[in-house]
């Protein structure tokens, strides 16, 4: 049905309504036609997790635009082109994607563009760190895929989360390339549309493909939670691009890669890109910002305050600062952890402060397990449960975990998690959900009934605090805690990733940084 409703709804919807003509019919619109398609998803290869295709709630056809804000039928944007949405899917991060998942949702993105072209450009949105159980560079033979059904004619803009990884294949395939500037990833829907205007400008002008993409790999890996942009030195490194990227003519854009750190491939490493049509320029550009990055590799430290779980709980413990949030780090769901470790939570419950009903007030999200969902649904808001919890995925670190108290609500209906109810253990709150999820809003702990912002203390598997719980916290804490994303990256069992790599191999003389120009998309392939 949905390839039914697709093949109406392109022609339907290109333009906001109204039938839309194929520029390749004699008196057709000369508005360009463009499709847009793209997957994305953080994949541990530390965690035994895998992703399924539901994980990707993929949108076709005109659901495509809802993703996007600047897509609005009312928007400028929408009326410049003939759009052609494809298929847009985009996970929680989580482990490897099975390959069956992967192949069927490449394979119906193919019947897709195969349908509706020839396409004047595509927008290709991924975030850049999927990994796919038996394949490497993923989006790497996404596109190239792409390619043999589109053909290289074709201008492709590819936007990508800055924690994405850049494979050669991925940069020769795009012919625009861009990255977010912001970790948190608070310009996310800014550089996607940079990406479509920056696509739609190379096609309306006829300028086409830029003549020069300038791609230098540096050897290092850092988690998202040293490299945010929020304190130096990132903060001073990163807003080096705009400058190059928006202010010098014969520029088209530019982009610094802090690559994708809980996953063991060769091209997981940070990269710099400039694409432009002034050869030296170019060059020169991402020269300048790769050495930038590659001189203040030893500044790069965490975005907070960091301890073992003890010392954190030590530190909210004595704190007259509420609420006092930890992190508790190495299961973050969107970093690509499994989300059912339950190694901290034990630890908690263990603890004799939390054990009675009148002891500092603590929120843990969260925990999934469908069956104690079950049970708490029986038993009702108000009614008592008893069973255990986590550790159906990953249990490599502590077993499924005792919970015996009292259902404090049950709310229905969120997209990640499905259900999600609060069981009360003595001074502890947790949120136990049907699906793992993450809580980054306050709106996530309030609709439960749950008030953050009262709290004692709140643990949330997250890294780096999102901007809402940011600004809500009185004082914060990383807890270095077992799971798929260990932020100890010393503590992972790498074999594939390139070396020399820094931190890894600290001594590692000044590596070659020069800019190397990836051939146009079609030439040398």
């Amino acid at each position: 049905m949905k390839q039914i409703f697709l093949g109406f709804a392109v022609g339907l919807f290109a333009l906001g309504g109204g039938y839309a003509q194929s520029t390749t019919t004699p008196g057709a619109s000369t508005l360009p036609r463009i499709a847009i398609a793209g997957l994305g998803i953080e994949s541990s290869t530390f965690s035994p997790a895998v992703t399924q295709e539901e994980a990707f709630h993929a949108r076709y056809g005109p659901e495509v635009f809802n993703a996007y804000p600047f897509m609005m039928p009312i928007s400028p944007l929408r009326k410049q082109a003939i759009w052609l949405p494809a298929i847009v899917g985009k996970s929680l991060p989580g482990g490897a994607v099975t390959r069956a998942a992967y192949e069927s949702l490449v394979n119906k993105t193919l019947d897709s563009l195969k349908k509706y072209g020839p396409y004047d450009g595509l927008y290709f949105d991924i975030h850049g760190a999927m990994s796919v159980v038996g394949l490497d560079d993923p989006e790497g033979d996404f596109l190239t895929r792409i390619r043999n059904e589109i053909g290289y004619k074709t201008l492709v803009s590819t936007s990508m989360d800055l924690h994405g990884n850049v494979s050669w294949r991925l940069a020769q395939n795009s012919d625009l390339i861009t990255c977010y500037r912001m970790a948190p990833h608070e310009d996310a829907m800014q550089t996607k549309e940079r990406a479509v205007v920056n696509l739609l400008d190379r096609i309306k002008t006829g300028k086409g493909k830029p003549a020069y993409k300038a791609w230098i790999p540096i050897p290092i890996l850092l988690p998202g939670e040293k490299t945010s942009t929020r304190i130096e030195p990132g903060k001073t490194l990163y807003q080096k691009v705009e400058p190059i990227a928006d202010h010098q003519g014969g520029i088209v854009d530019a982009a610094i890669w802090i690559g994708y750190a809980w996953a063991d491939e060769a091209r997981n490493h940070a990269v710099v890109m400039v694409t432009g049509d002034d050869k030296q320029k170019v060059a020169q550009a991402a020269e300048k910002l790769a050495l930038d990055f590659w001189n203040v590799r030893n500044q790069f430290d965490f975005v907070a305050p960091t301890g073992t779980l003890e010392k954190c709980l030590t530190n909210a413990l004595a704190s007259k600062k509420h609420p006092f949030f930890i992190s508790d780090t190495g299961d973050n769901p969107t970093a690509g952890g499994a989300g059912d470790v339950t190694w901290t939570l034990t630890q908690l419950l263990a603890r004799p402060e939390f054990q009675r009903a009148d002891g500092p007030s603590l929120i843990y999200a969260s925990i999934p397990d469908p069956e104690l969902v079950k049970k708490a649904i029986a038993a009702g808001v108000g009614g008592s449960v008893e069973g255990t919890a986590g550790a159906r995925v990953d249990a490599r670190f502590a077993p499924p975990v005792k919970l015996k108290g009292t259902v404090e609500s049950i709310v229905k209906g969120d997209k990640d998690a499905e259900v999600e109810v609060v069981v009360n253990v003595g001074s502890i709150h947790v949120i136990v959900t049907q699906k793992r999820k993450p809580y980054h809003k306050e709106i996530d702990f309030t609709r439960l009934g749950l008030s953050p912002r009262k709290s004692d203390i709140v643990v949330v598997k997250i890294g780096y605090l999102e901007p809402e719980l940011y600004a809500m916290q009185a004082d914060w804490i990383m807890a270095l805690t077992p799971g798929g994303v260990d932020q100890d990256l010393a503590r992972l069992p790498y074999k594939r990733i390139k070396r020399p790599m820094f931190p890894f191999d600290k001594d590692m003389k000044t590596p070659n940084l020069s800019a190397q120009f990836v051939p146009v998309s079609g030439e040398s392939r």
